[in-house]
């Protein structure tokens, strides 16, 4: 991954310093790539009005393109106002060209409209749009409103199926943001994309002052492209550099002031976005009292290891049941020896005052009097609407709830269900389970730990005592031991505990970087299969 990649911005000016290529400046600059400015169009405006648009010649626009594309070629281009169809379709031709050299994440912000009410496009410009440029989209942003207009008033079916007539125009990812909807107390954006769909929310920053909330999005959106990230972690990222951009939005002039995208989005708690399971938006912000640190967390595949583990002193803190299903046998005969697995498990834990948890077989598990649960990410969106209100009863009733996440937006999902713990993993190469997720290093855990609402566990090629160290000087509150406890845990046990004792008591911790790594494939390049 480039650490510095080149991003073209192809925009408009605006000579109040608000939107276009200004705001695309500052949200590159936050993200730390190098930003292209690139003028399609020149605006005379304020903070109160737009008074003339002129396109630049599509020859000039063509020229500044030719300039640029042997000297910094780029990772990701983001359009923004394009003035007219002559030059939406010198940028169509400049993907095209350029997708045969190398990758390219093309983001394309639908500038229809300003703010102050302007229109940006005739109905040419619309025509190229949705003939030549949409179908080449790495992701679109358009708002609530644009989406409308680029599909048409017979396309307002609401946001989630606007979202999915775009994507099959074509589109890989449409990202319908939420700023001009109004909604009170909570922002909302609806996002589709090969690897996740849900509204992606977080508390609405109460300003006047959102000049350049688009360009800042898609600009930043682009940036986390460019930077590797596929669009559903893109989109996190962008989510919370716009709302940190509007917390530091200033007034100058008489109208809407500019929002101002700076460093430092990427470390604040307060701005990792909810993402919802379904299609219903959320209406509350959810919080949560933190649930008691996990520890070491050992995790085994039958009720004779759970007591074996158990037996041993020192022991561990967490213990998760793991059971796959043997070849061959019939459903009654599974069933009933999983509910015995479990029933004797939970006794085990109960004698060792220690926390047994269930994977996955949440149905069965309950039956059996389980009071702790765990569940993947495939598992929770398999859920159906009564199974997810059963699940709901349960936790009312004290169960607790640990989910997986190995991703940006599986990490805002997680904390949208408000979950005991939240697993981080794999944190280094493992082989106990194949998955298509680039380990996640000590770097990411450490900024899993510092942004989750509630506890992290670290999972994942915890091989030997000082990996688990490193994971407890990371921040985690828990750290996953499956292969590493050995044939005989009595003897494997005490060094397990001194180790986590040392990180958890080291003076030294690992830092949290100023941005997450990605975990999947780059943006660039063929989307992974989807996973929800």
């Amino acid at each position: 991954m480039n650490k510095n990649p080149v991003i073209w911005s192809i925009a408009g000016t605006d000579s109040g310093g608000g939107a276009g290529l200004a705001a695309d400046q500052r949200a590159a600059d936050a993200f730390g790539v190098h930003l292209c400015p690139v003028v399609a169009a020149v605006t005379a405006q304020s903070t109160t009005a737009v008074t003339r648009i002129d396109a630049v010649p599509p020859d000039l626009l063509d020229a500044q393109l030719a300039a640029l594309a042997e000297d910094m070629p780029p990772a990701a281009i983001k359009t923004g106002l394009l003035g007219s169809a002559a030059n939406a379709r010198v940028v169509a031709r400049w993907v095209d060209r350029l997708r045969t050299r190398a990758p390219l994440a093309f983001v394309i912000d639908p500038v229809l409209r300003a703010s102050t009410g302007a229109g940006f496009v005739d109905e040419a410009l619309m025509r190229v749009y949705r003939d030549e440029l949409l179908p080449r989209a790495t992701a679109i942003t358009p708002n609530q409103h644009e989406a409308v207009l680029l599909l048409g008033p017979d396309g307002d079916n609401g946001v989630p199926a606007m979202a999915s007539v775009l994507r099959s125009q074509g589109v890989q990812a449409v990202l319908v943001t939420g700023g001009d909807a109004a909604t009170p107390g909570l922002a909302h954006d609806w996002i589709d994309t090969p690897h996740a769909r849900g509204w992606l929310t977080l508390p609405r920053v109460d300003t006047p002052h959102h000049h350049g909330t688009g360009c800042t999005y898609a600009t930043s959106l682009a940036a986390a492209l460019a930077l590797g990230f596929v669009a559903a972690d893109a989109a996190v990222l962008a989510k919370m550099a716009t709302t940190h951009a509007l917390r530091h939005a200033r007034a100058v002039g008489r109208g809407a002031g500019p929002v101002v995208a700076r460093e430092g989005f990427g470390t604040d708690p307060c701005l990792l976005p909810r993402l919802s399971l379904g299609t219903q938006a959320p209406t509350a912000w959810p919080s949560k009292a933190r649930s008691r640190d996990p520890g070491v967390y050992a995790i085994v595949d039958s009720a004779e290891r759970v007591e074996s583990v158990l037996s041993a002193t020192p022991t561990v803190d967490t213990i998760q049941l793991r059971t796959k299903r043997p070849a061959g046998l019939d459903d009654r005969t599974w069933a009933t020896q999983l509910h015995a697995a479990i029933v004797r498990s939970q006794r085990a834990a109960d004698a060792a005052g220690v926390t047994l948890v269930v994977n996955d077989h949440w149905q069965t598990a309950l039956h059996a009097g389980a009071r702790a649960l765990h569940l993947g990410q495939e598992d929770l969106l398999a859920l159906t609407a009564s199974d997810r209100a059963a699940l709901q009863a349960a936790r009312e009733a004290g169960v607790q709830l640990g989910l997986s996440s190995h991703s940006l937006w599986e990490l805002c999902r997680a904390a949208a269900l408000q979950p005991d713990l939240i697993a981080c993993g794999p944190v280094w190469p493992t082989t106990t389970k194949d998955m298509p997720w680039r380990p996640q290093g000590l770097d990411n855990l450490a900024w899993w730990a510092h942004m989750a609402p509630t506890p992290v566990v670290g999972i994942g090629g915890v091989l030997d005592p000082a990996q688990l160290r490193a994971v407890a000087a990371a921040g985690a509150a828990g750290g996953c031991v499956v292969r590493g406890l050995g044939d005989d845990p009595s003897q494997t046990l005490p060094a397990w505990r001194s180790a986590w004792a040392e990180g958890r008591a080291a003076a030294q911790r690992h830092p949290v970087p100023a941005l997450p790594h990605p975990s999947l494939s780059g943006p660039c390049q063929r989307p992974v299969g989807d996973k929800g």
